[in-house]
């Protein structure tokens, strides 16, 4: 698999592809614009981060200025529905620390600014990426709510949720259930959650 990519950028395409030339082979990189405008000057040495995404019918290379942009990107597509061009997607509107923030504070309306993200879509989104991605703190006290912690209560709180949605609640009824739950095990905060779902129906 490849990993990275370090050689001459002798093209690059509106749409946000470019071509990486390496000890004389050119290997064609999927990147968004903004990341194919600022990986270096056409004629020169780069270095590109990549994604080396394989189906059964093409292989794919996805590029990107940062290993945090990589680490993100691949966050992204371990999200239920998430593909490549959506996880772009995504990324070009809320870069990692952005996105890290939109969804440590529960901000549904600045992930439906992304092309194709609805309301449902986005609160399923920021419930699995709280598990996904390393959010950030709040320059305060400790992390703000979903960000990890020494007593493990971003875990018990990924595992509260996965077991409302087991019990098939939606998205929304979930973010609303655990939305300044109480920390601590997960059993007292799973029926802490279900006591409040149970008064909302």
């Amino acid at each position: 698999m490849i990993g990275s990519l370090r050689g001459t950028l002798i093209d690059r395409s509106v749409t946000g592809e470019v071509l990486v030339e390496v000890s004389g082979v050119g290997y064609r990189v999927q990147a968004g614009p903004a990341t194919a405008a600022r990986i270096g000057d056409l004629d020169g040495e780069v270095f590109v981060w990549i994604h080396h995404y394989v189906r059964e019918d093409a292989e794919t290379l996805y590029g990107f200025a940062s290993r945090d942009e990589r680490s993100t990107f691949e966050a992204l597509l371990g999200a239920h529905g998430v593909g490549p061009a959506l996880a772009l997607a995504i990324l070009s509107v809320h870069p990692p620390a952005n996105l890290a923030r939109v969804v440590a504070e529960d901000d549904a309306a600045a992930l439906c600014l992304v092309p194709g993200v609805g309301k449902k879509t986005a609160a399923r989104l920021l419930i699995e990426l709280k598990t996904r991605l390393d959010l950030p703190f709040d320059g305060g006290d400790g992390p703000l709510q979903g960000a990890a912690s020494e007593d493990g209560s971003s875990s018990a709180r990924a595992d509260v949720r996965d077991a409302l949605a087991g019990l098939g609640y939606l998205p929304e009824e979930i973010a609303e259930a655990t939305r300044d739950l109480t920390d601590g095990d997960a059993g007292s905060m799973l029926k802490e959650a279900l006591r409040r779902l149970a008064g909302s129906r």
